[in-house]
C-alpha cells in the first residue's frame, strides 16, 4: 500500500513539472511547435481541456493551467490524507 501511495505521488509530482514546463512554453510559440512542445501538449491538453472547458481566458491570459495545478495539488493532499487514514 505503502508503495503505491507513493508511486502515485510521484506520477502527480511529474505531471505538475510537465504542466509547468507547459505553461513556460506558451510563453514562446516557437519552442510549443518543437517535436518536445508538440509532445508535451499531447501529455498536458487532455487534461487542461476539461479545465478550459468552464474557463474562459480572461482577456489574452489562459487561467485554466492555475486551476488544474490546484486541483492536482488537492488531488496529491487527499492521497496523503486518504493513505494516513488507512494506514
Amino acid at each position: 500500500m505503502y508503495l503505491l501511495v507513493n508511486l502515485l505521488l510521484s506520477a502527480i509530482n511529474i505531471y505538475f513539472y510537465i504542466l509547468i514546463i507547459s505553461v513556460f512554453m506558451s510563453w514562446v510559440p516557437s519552442i510549443k511547435e518543437s517535436a518536445f512542445g508538440q509532445m508535451i501538449s499531447r501529455i498536458t491538453d487532455p487534461y487542461l481541456d476539461i479545465f478550459r472547458r468552464f474557463i474562459p481566458p480572461i482577456g489574452m491570459i489562459d487561467i485554466s493551467p492555475i486551476v488544474a495545478i490546484f486541483f492536482l495539488s488537492l488531488a496529491s493532499q487527499g492521497i496523503i490524507t486518504l493513505a494516513e487514514y488507512l494506514l
